[in-house]
Formats: structure tokens, C-alpha cells, sequence
């Protein structure tokens, strides 16, 4: 399965995860695992802000199937998630606060429906003496994900679990380290990430004047 989803790519085993806590595997490393009727992988390369541009070979690898591309990422409030039957995208959906819709192709799902219609507003609480904000989106976007995870995939991240939901930490993971022989290996790419680190001079610290300049502080 590796091999087709990934053609041209070095393929080396290595340790494997959960589906619980393998969905966000480090850069270069996939996990994966498949069944009769159902291939799951979990790679960073797919996370793409527009899925829509999901590479050719994996959507042409799931012809006469239905193929999921769900990614979240909680620092900037990211979901994206898409659904293609039989090699034809049907619905496409990226958004965030930051950039607002990326994309959004075809029909809403079911699922989504309440986010649309504003009856799952986004309950968002301001940082200590701040004023609260409307939310910048009808809804916040991870809500939304955990729904389609589960509509899509049959487990969620985080939230209340439900009696029907799959077992996400039942379900094993295997590892692969994934690399395109035209690039880089990613130890020299670490190695000249600290290199370059190292060639940094000392950080310098600043606070805020009381006429709103900056005063350089020695130290912390």
C-alpha cells in the first residue's frame, strides 16, 4: 500500500502509533494501517490549506472507493476536510480565523448544516482583562472538525465520546519514514537548522516605555 500511495518515494519502517495519537505524525514520517475495504494514513503532506489539490496518485489509488482528507490544527483554529467518491471531489471545505473560507466546494454535508444555519455559534472566552469579541467565522472550525471526524471517520480528537464511536487507541499504527530521493535527507536539514541556531547572536529582551517606546533590558 505504501509503495502505491507514495511511487518514487524511499520507504523505511520504523515505529508505529495509535490512531489517537498518530494523526499529527513528525515531518517525514507516516503512519498507516489497512483492512479489507478501509486504508487509513496519517502524513503531514496531506494537511494542504486548498485538499482539492491533493496529489493525483491518492486520488486516483482510491477509484471505485470514497476517499476522506480531514486536518485540523488547534494553534491557528485550521479545518480542512474533503470528501471524493469514486476519483470525484463532492465537498471541500478549508477555513480559519487568520484567512477566513479557503475553499468550499460543493454541498454542505449534514453535519454541517447547524454550523451554517448559526446554531452552533463559537464559544470563544477573551484572555484576562480583555473585552469578548465576535468570533470572526459563524462558527468555530475545530467544533466543526471533531463532527466531521466523526461523520467521516467514526472517532473524534477531543470532546465527549459516544457509545458507537470507534476506539481510537485501539486501533494500531504502523510507521514508515516516507522520503523523496531528490531532496534533502532530513538529518542534514535539522543538522543546518542548528548550525544556523548556533550562528545566532544572543536574543535581546525589551519592555514597554511608559510613552510607548522600547527599553532594552539586560536579561531576563
Amino acid at each position: 500500500m505504501m509503495r502505491r500511495l507514495y511511487p518514487g518515494r524511499e520507504i523505511e519502517e520504523c515505529e508505529g502509533s495509535t490512531l489517537s495519537d498518530g494523526v499529527y505524525p513528525p515531518s517525514g514520517t507516516a503512519y498507516a494501517a489497512s483492512w479489507p475495504g478501509v486504508e487509513v494514513i496519517a502524513d503531514q503532506r496531506v494537511m494542504i490549506d486548498a485538499p482539492s489539490q491533493l496529489t493525483e496518485d491518492l486520488v486516483a489509488a482510491s477509484a471505485g472507493r470514497r476517499l476522506v482528507l480531514h486536518a485540523m490544527h488547534s494553534v491557528v483554529d485550521w479545518l480542512a476536510f474533503a470528501v471524493w467518491e469514486d476519483g470525484h471531489l463532492v465537498r471541500s471545505l478549508s477555513l480559519s480565523p487568520d484567512n477566513g473560507i479557503i475553499e468550499n466546494i460543493g454541498e454542505p454535508l449534514p453535519f454541517e448544516l447547524p454550523y451554517w444555519a448559526g446554531d452552533r455559534p463559537a464559544d470563544v472566552l477573551p484572555w484576562p482583562g480583555e473585552e469578548a469579541e465576535p468570533y470572526v467565522l459563524p462558527f468555530h472550525p475545530l467544533d466543526l472538525g471533531e463532527d466531521a471526524l466523526r461523520a467521516l471517520c467514526g472517532f473524534i480528537q477531543e470532546g465527549r465520546t459516544e457509545p458507537d464511536d470507534v476506539d481510537a487507541d485501539a486501533i494500531e499504527l504502523y510507521g514508515f519514514h516516507v522520503r523523496n530521493p531528490r531532496e534533502p535527507d532530513p538529518s542534514e536539514s535539522e543538522a543546518e537548522l542548528r548550525r544556523a541556531v548556533e550562528a545566532m547572536p544572543p536574543p535581546r529582551f525589551f519592555t514597554l516605555g511608559s510613552d510607548g517606546s522600547l527599553i532594552e533590558r539586560e536579561g531576563l
